[in-house]
Order: structure tokens, then sequence, then C-alpha cells
């Protein structure tokens, strides 16, 4: 059992939208060099996208499920007494363990919960070395699925949570380059009317359980108000009208 001065680490890693394939090599290599891998659940205790995915290259015995409120925006209390709660227990995991790999879809560093087990790790455990591996996101999947064209030459690419609002994805489309939207699926009449009334609904697509059984992708003009699934992704790609290279 080694001390926490020996400086236990904590590796995030992302594990990529859900497509087992499109786990890095760096991210298999460091889930099966740990000696645990955290892997975050909603308090109903079903199995996660970031479980399912870890599964393909580690052993269920080695897996740790730790309950986070991953949804919870309303009860400010029940949501940090659930990063509190996951952070001892990661805490008390790196007392007994050299390493520790936290498993988060997409990329670490990317809207993850694995900034806020960090933060909390580096006040419980400050000697931690906390580090990260890079995972594919779910727009960058979304892109390579749907044909889209994410950037060219000067075109700025904004990535706006419809949690946030749909106000603010509507700011967005009404400026320059592409537009991705990420958790608007409960928002999804909002997002459709934002994208009309700013003339971008025409090359939108929007897409869903990306590299799974159940993967949706659908042009957004299809959107006919239903909610859509949370982690839902959108992509509006920026006007372009300057052909090939219009953009440099």
């Amino acid at each position: 059992m080694p001390d926490v001065m020996s400086s236990s680490r904590l590796i995030g890693v992302g594990v990529g939208p859900g497509d087992p394939e499109l786990v890095t090599v760096k991210g298999v290599r460091a889930l099966q060099d740990a000696d645990v891998v955290v892997v975050p659940v909603m308090d109903t205790g079903e199995r996660g996208r970031a479980e399912a995915t870890v599964l393909h290259y580690v052993g269920a015995e080695k897996i740790v499920r730790v309950v986070f409120a991953l949804n919870e925006r309303t009860d400010r209390r029940r949501r940090e007494d659930a990063w509190d709660a996951a952070g001892a227990r990661v805490a008390e995991l790196l007392r007994e363990h050299a390493v520790v790999a936290f498993a988060t879809i997409g990329d670490p560093n990317v809207y993850s919960t694995f900034t806020y087990l960090a933060h909390t790790i580096g006040e419980l455990v400050p000697d931690a070395v906390v580090e990260t591996v890079p995972g594919i996101t779910a727009m960058q999947d979304l892109a390579a699925r749907s044909g889209a064209v994410l950037t060219e030459g000067t075109e700025p690419l904004t990535l706006v949570p419809v949690t946030a609002g749909a106000a603010v994805l509507k700011d967005a489309l009404a400026g320059p380059g592409t537009v991705v939207a990420y958790k608007f699926g409960r928002q999804a009449a909002e997002v459709a009317e934002a994208l009309r009334e700013t003339g971008r609904i025409g090359d939108a697509v929007w897409g869903a359980a990306l590299g799974l059984p159940e993967e949706s992708i659908r042009p957004a003009g299809e959107m006919d108000g239903s909610p859509l699934p949370y982690l839902s992704t959108l992509i509006a790609p920026a006007r372009r009208d300057g052909g090939r290279g219009g953009k440099l």
C-alpha cells in the first residue's frame, strides 16, 4: 500500500464518445497499466458509456464505480455533495494504489467530470500527480461520420453546451464559422428554431450514440421538436461559398 507522500498518480483518460475503437493507443495503455480504473456512474447505478468502453480493454475486477450527480443542474447542494463523496472515494484509492485512472467519455479537458474530480483531489491529496490523456471528442466523431467539415482556412470554431440555454447557441449561430452544440437533446425544439432563425439549418447535422448499435445521425432539418437523447451533438458548418480554399 503506497503512502500518499510517494506521489500517487491520478490519470484522466479520454475514452472517446462510445466507439471502443476510438480510444487512443496511449489511452488503452494508461487504462491497462493503472492499478484501478474509476468510472463515473449516476446514482441510479446503470452502466455508463465510459464503463462500457473501458470493459473492452480491462477486466471488470479492475473497475471501481464512483457515483457522480452527472446530470444534476438544479440542486447545487446535491451536486457538490456528490463531488465531495466521489473525491473522498478516489482519494482513498490513491492512498491504496500507485496509479488510479479515471475514464471519461470524450476528452478529460472538454466539459468533463474529471475537471471537478481533479480539483477536489488537489485539495484532499495535494501530493498526488494529476495527468490527462486526450480523447476523441463527439464533434470529431460526428464530423467524420457525417462528412461535415469542422473548420477550414481562417474560420473560427465555437463549442456551446446548450445546458447554458438556447440563447447562447443563437448568439453563436449569428456569428461566423462552424458552431457545435453539446447536450442539446432536451432543448431540441429551441435549437431547431435557432437554426431556422439564423438560416443555418440547411447544412446542420445532429448525432447521438455515435459508434454504438443505436447510433443516429440525421439532418437537423428533420428535427420535429421532439426531445432527443441528452448527449446529442450538433454541427452547424460555416457558410462556405468561396470554393476550394475560399477561407484561406
